[in-house]
């Protein structure tokens, strides 16, 4: 089962809607994963084996942290687009 974070400024917004939008792509894909939603101070503490969020949030990680930036936290088409690659590589 793949870990995967969703990161937002606040972690209840935002990243939420991303969890559930991740949660049923990955669903349709076959893909096994347990989805969090965490604000951004607290992703850098956590371990996963993807992070999944936009552009400005991406300097919050180290280099050896797996991020996904997507373009859009509620727009299934841009999600489907940006991470699904991602989630099938890493399978």
């Amino acid at each position: 089962m793949m870990k995967i974070y969703t990161v937002c400024g606040n972690g209840i917004g935002s990243s939420l809607l991303l969890k559930m939008k991740v949660e049923e792509i990955a669903m349709e894909n076959g893909i096994d994963v347990e989805v969090e939603s965490v604000d951004s101070n607290a992703a850098v503490g956590k371990d996963a084996d993807l992070f999944i969020t936009v552009k400005e949030f991406e300097d919050i990680f180290p280099s050896d942290k797996k991020v996904a930036i997507i373009r859009s936290y509620t727009n299934k088409k841009k999600i489907i687009e940006d991470v699904l690659p991602i989630l099938k590589e890493m399978i």
